[in-house]
């Protein structure tokens, strides 16, 4: 990983914890609390989470020079698909396969950081001009 793309990835995954804790705050509350499902409580968590990190990520992360209406509407095509993958491995993990609802999230989470981060740096924020790679 090169040195810009490496502190790029850290600062991602800095933003992404403010999400993370807006999810993660939702999923405990929705479970513990609301006796909701674990997948529901999840994805509504996720897409919460979602808004904060667009902010922090389009003026800290990648300081975009896009226009909010190019960089929001691919950072949530992104997170959309990223949500399908958080909420489709919840319910398969935890309600058919019976793993315990934070292993499951953590997993999720992970997968979910390399899905955002890439699409995020080579799509959705991407400066216009700027070699595909």
């Amino acid at each position: 990983m090169s040195h810009s793309l490496h502190h790029q990835f850290l600062r991602f995954a800095a933003v992404g914890a403010s999400g993370t804790a807006v999810q993660y705050s939702v999923l405990w509350g929705g479970v513990e609390w609301a006796g909701i499902s674990a997948a529901f409580a999840s994805g509504i968590g996720y897409i919460l989470g979602s808004v904060v990190n667009y902010l922090l990520n389009y003026f800290f992360t990648f300081k975009s020079d896009k226009g909010h209406g190019e960089a929001a509407s691919k950072y949530f095509t992104l997170l959309g698909i990223g949500w399908c993958i958080n909420t489709g491995l919840m319910w398969l993990l935890v309600h058919q396969l019976g793993w315990y609802y934070w292993l499951a999230q953590v997993l999720a989470t992970g997968i979910g950081l390399v899905w955002n981060f890439a699409g995020s740096r080579w799509w959705a924020f991407k400066p216009a001009g700027a070699p595909t790679k």
